[in-house]
C-alpha cells in the first residue's frame, strides 16, 4: 500500500498505518482529488439530464406529441448504435468496458476517459437500458489518476488503485444516494482485509464525502438534476409478518432467475459483438482488422436498433409510453414506488419482459452500468406479485430492490445497504425481510451460475481477480 511504513513481523499495525506521513499526504491528495472529479462528474450526470429530458420529453412535444410514440425508441436507438460503432472501434479504450463485465477491475486509464464519456452521451440519453454508474467510475478513476504522473503510476501499480478507486468513489458518491454506499461497496469488492482494508477505504470515503458534498452544493446552485437513484414517496411498511416470507423468498429467487438470465444473454451478445475483434491477431493485415472492425461497428448498430425494438414493443403492448422502459429507470422506479396502483399486472409483466430483453442485449453491446435498470425489473415484479394473499405491495417492493441488487451486483452487503438507503424510514421495520431477500437472491444467483470458472466470467461488481 503507498504511503505505508516498511512491513515487519507480518506487516504494520492499523495505527502505524494511518500515521506514517505518506499515508496521511495520500489522504490529503484524495481529498483534493475529490474536487475536480466531482465537479467533472456533476457536469457529465447535469449534461446527459439535459439531453434525456430534450430528447424524450421536450423534441416529442415539439413534434406536436403529448408524450414519445411508440416507434421513438426506433430511430433514437439507431442514432445511439451509429455514434457509439465509432467510439467502440477506434478510440483508446473502446468506450469502456462492456456492461456486463461489471464495474471491477483496474481503474481506467486516462487516455480513455474521452471515449468513455463519448460513449456514455451516445447510449444513456438516447435511451439505451443501463445505468450511469460504471461511466462515472471510468471517468472518476481515469481523472484521479492524472494528479500522478505517469513514470509514477507505472513505479508505484498500489497508487494507481487506492487513487481510481477514490476518484471512482468521489464520482458515483451521490448517484447511489448516499456516499456511504459507494463506500461499502468499495470495502466489499476490495478483497483485501485488515489495515490494507482500512488503508483502501479511507481515501476513497474522504473523496466520496467531498464529492457529495460539491454535488449537493452545485444541485442547489444550478438546478440541475444528479440523478440520484431514490424513491421521494414509499408506501408505508410495517413488521413483515409469515406471509410477506412465505412469498417473499421464492420472489426472491426469481428476481435472482431473472437477473442471472439476463446477464447470461448479455455474455451471449457480447461474444456476437465482438467476435472478429476477438479472432484478430497481430498476423492480420490492416485491411482486414479494419474489416473486422466494420463488422463489430455492424453488429453494435444492429443490438442498439434490437434495443430499440424491445422498447417500441412495450409501448405497442401496454399503449403506454416508451420512455417507461427506456433508459435507466430511475424516473420510472420513483413513479412505480410512489402509486403502485397506477401500474395494472400485465404493463409491469410487459415492463419486466421488454426491459429486461433490452437490458439484457445493452450489457453486451452498449456502454453504461448494469445496476439501475435491474433494480426496476426486480421493483417491477415485485409490486406485480403484491396482490397475492397475505403479501402487500411495501414487502414485495423491498424483496424487489434487495434481491435484484444482490443478483447482479454479487455484492449482498452493497445490495442490503443499498435497498435500506432508498426505503429510507421504512427501512427500519423491513430490515428482516430486505435481509433474507438479499441472502436468498445471492445465493440462488450463484448457483444459477456453477462452477466457480463460469462464475468468475458472469456479471458482477465484486470480480476479486480484476480488483488491485
Amino acid at each position: 500500500m503507498p504511503g505505508t511504513p516498511p512491513q515487519r513481523n507480518g506487516g504494520p499495525t492499523l495505527r502505524e498505518v494511518l500515521l506514517h506521513k505518506g499515508y496521511l499526504r495520500l489522504l490529503l491528495v484524495s481529498a483534493l482529488v475529490g474536487i475536480p472529479v466531482s465537479l467533472a462528474a456533476f457536469g457529465f450526470v447535469g449534461l446527459e439530464h439535459e439531453l434525456q429530458h430534450w430528447i424524450w420529453e421536450s423534441l416529442p412535444k415539439t413534434a406536436g406529441y403529448d408524450r414519445a410514440p411508440w416507434w421513438w425508441p426506433l430511430p433514437a436507438l439507431l442514432l445511439a448504435g451509429l455514434l457509439l460503432a465509432p467510439v467502440v472501434t477506434r478510440l483508446p479504450g473502446h468506450g469502456g468496458h462492456v456492461p456486463v463485465d461489471g464495474l471491477g477491475g483496474p481503474p481506467t486509464p486516462p487516455r480513455a476517459v474521452p471515449g468513455v464519456v463519448l460513449a456514455a452521451l451516445a447510449c444513456l440519453p438516447l435511451g439505451a437500458v443501463l445505468g450511469p454508474e460504471a461511466p462515472l467510475m471510468a471517468l472518476g478513476g481515469g481523472l484521479a489518476l492524472l494528479a500522478v504522473p505517469a513514470a509514477r503510476r507505472a513505479e508505484q501499480p498500489e497508487l494507481v488503485a487506492v487513487l481510481g478507486t477514490a476518484g471512482a468513489s468521489s464520482a458515483i458518491s451521490t448517484i447511489f444516494g448516499s456516499p456511504l454506499v459507494a463506500g461499502v461497496m468499495l470495502i466489499e469488492a476490495a478483497g483485501l482485509g485488515g489495515p490494507r482494508l482500512i488503508a483502501l477505504v479511507l481515501p476513497s470515503l474522504l473523496a466520496g464525502g467531498v464529492g457529495a458534498l460539491v454535488f449537493t452544493g452545485f444541485g442547489h446552485w444550478t438546478g440541475l438534476a444528479i440523478g440520484a437513484l431514490s424513491l421521494p414517496k414509499l408506501p408505508a411498511s410495517g413488521v413483515p409478518d409469515p406471509g410477506d416470507f412465505l412469498w417473499g423468498v421464492p420472489l426472491a429467487a426469481a428476481i435472482a432467475l431473472v437477473c442471472v438470465a439476463g446477464q447470461t444473454i448479455g455474455r451471449r451478445v457480447k461474444a456476437f459483438t465482438a467476435a472478429d475483434t476477438a479472432r484478430s491477431n497481430a498476423a492480420w493485415s490492416t485491411a482486414a482488422r479494419s474489416n473486422a472492425a466494420r463488422s463489430n461497428a455492424a453488429r453494435t448498430v444492429l443490438c442498439a436498433v434490437a434495443v430499440g425494438c424491445c422498447l417500441a414493443l412495450y409501448a405497442l403492448l401496454t399503449d403506454r409510453s416508451p420512455e417507461e422502459a427506456a433508459l435507466s429507470g430511475q424516473a420510472t422506479l420513483g413513479a412505480l414506488a410512489a402509486d403502485p396502483a397506477a401500474w395494472p399486472i400485465g404493463a409491469l409483466l410487459a415492463l419486466v419482459l421488454c426491459k429486461g430483453l433490452g437490458w439484457s442485449i445493452a450489457l453486451g453491446s452498449l456502454r453504461g452500468g448494469p445496476i439501475f435498470p435491474a433494480i426496476l425489473l426486480g421493483a417491477a415484479l415485485g409490486v406485480a406479485c403484491a396482490p397475492l394473499p397475505g403479501f402487500g405491495t411495501a414487502p414485495a417492493l423491498t424483496v424487489g430492490l434487495a434481491a435484484s441488487g444482490a443478483a447482479v451486483t454479487r455484492l449482498p452487503v452493497t445490495s442490503a445497504v443499498l435497498a435500506a438507503a432508498l426505503l429510507g424510514g421504512e427501512a427500519a421495520a423491513a430490515m428482516p425481510l430486505l435481509i433474507v431477500a438479499t441472502v436468498t437472491a445471492f445465493i440462488t444467483a450463484e448457483a444459477l451460475r456453477g462452477r466457480p470458472g463460469r462464475a468468475g466470467a458472469a456479471a458482477g461488481v465484486g470480480r476479486a481477480a480484476d480488483t488491485p
